[in-house]
This record gives structure tokens, C-alpha cells and sequence, in this order.
């Protein structure tokens, strides 16, 4: 049977994300908690958030969730949303914070695009809706899922790493920026798969399956 604990810090679409993984495996038992306890017990661990990074940081510290979001990032399946994703990484340009550092690699701003002629392509911050994602390589949790399938995003930031075999998925806005990675156990994505329809749903439903 399949337990998931879906990680209560204050911060994230906790209803949302829980009632989706409900919905892909009826059987699962999905507790969102921010007991430490249970989040070890738990088979499988997911990580939403939204929001800023700095009360992130601050709101695991205050609840004692740090180590445990960084011991579950290291031995069991691992998937960060949004928030999840950014604070795996070893510091953001949000608030100069120093995040979890699980993976090489920082958290910048959304910037306009420079063109040829040095002049801005103005685009809306935060990024808000629906984009294609590429799949830059082959993942158990792509499973039945087109390659440049649209996925929903709400954010003002994304990750930067030079460590390109951790890169699963990018998307343009307008220019590309990585929106998922995958090393051992982790998956982490930047858009919201339980507002994104369909997709979103065989997405997690992967995730379920999943045996790293």
C-alpha cells in the first residue's frame, strides 16, 4: 500500500495537490502532515509550495522540517512542486537565501529577454499559465505523456545547474530555463501538476508507480 505524505510547512497548495493524488490511487493513504515522524514512515514524500523563498527556508526551520525534507530527498521517492523544486538547490537571488543544497545549482529572477539589437522582450512577471515542456531525457515519470505537452506555472523564479544530467524538462518563456530535473530518487518539477489537467494527473500517477 502506498503512503504519502504530502509536506504541511505553511506554504503550498496543500488541498489541491493532496485530492489529486487521491484521485490517480484511491487505494493510497495520503496524510499531509508536518509531523516529523510521519513524514519518515511514509513511502513516497511530496513537497509543494508557493510563495517566497526566504519564509520557506524560515518556515522548515521553525517547524524542525529541515533535516527531514533532506533525509526523505535521500532514500526514498521525491517529488518537489514549485517551491519543492527551487528549495533543493543550494541558495536563491530571493532574499540572497541559502536553500537546502541537495543539488548543485541557484534560484534566479525571471528576467525580459535581451534581443540581438539589445533591447528587452518584455514578458509578464510572475509567469502565470500554460506552457509547453520538453522533455530533455527519458524519465519514468514522462510515462505516457506527449513530449511538448502543456503544463500550468505560477512563478518568478527558476533554477540554474550546471550539473545537466539532472535536467529532465524545459520550457521557453521566452527563453528556456530548466522546469524539471531528476537525480536518484528525486523528481522535481517547476509547474503545478495538480492544476494542470490530464497531464498533471498521469504525471503523478507515474509518480505513484514509481520504483527508483
Amino acid at each position: 500500500m502506498n503512503s504519502i505524505a504530502v509536506v504541511d510547512y505553511g506554504m503550498g497548495n496543500l488541498r489541491s495537490v493532496s485530492k489529486a493524488l487521491e484521485y490517480v490511487d484511491s487505494s493510497a493513504v495520503v496524510t499531509v502532515t508536518s509531523d516529523p515522524e510521519v513524514i519518515r514512515s511514509a513511502s513516497r514524500v511530496v513537497v509543494p509550495g508557493q510563495g517566497a523563498m526566504p519564509h520557506c527556508m524560515q518556515a522548515l526551520d521553525e517547524q524542525g522540517l529541515r533535516e527531514t525534507v533532506v533525509e526523505a530527498a535521500q532514500n526514498k521517492p521525491f517529488l518537489g512542486i514549485c517551491l519543492g523544486l527551487q528549495m533543493l538547490f543550494e541558495e536563491s537571488e530571493e532574499g540572497c537565501t541559502r536553500a537546502l543544497g541537495i543539488l548543485p545549482g541557484r534560484v534566479k529572477k525571471l528576467e525580459p529577454a535581451k534581443t540581438a539589437d539589445n533591447s528587452s522582450t518584455k514578458i509578464k512577471i510572475p509567469h502565470m499559465g500554460w506552457n509547453q515542456v520538453h522533455q530533455t531525457r527519458a524519465h519514468p515519470l514522462w510515462q505516457n505523456i506527449a513530449a511538448d505537452t502543456r503544463f500550468y506555472f505560477v512563478h518568478s523564479y527558476y533554477v540554474t545547474t550546471d550539473e545537466s544530467q539532472s535536467v529532465a524538462g524545459s520550457t521557453d518563456y521566452p527563453d528556456p530555463f530548466t522546469c524539471a530535473i531528476a537525480r536518484d530518487n528525486i523528481f522535481a518539477v517547476q509547474f503545478h501538476p495538480e492544476k494542470s489537467h490530464s497531464a498533471g494527473l498521469t504525471l503523478l500517477s507515474n509518480f505513484l508507480k514509481w520504483a527508483p
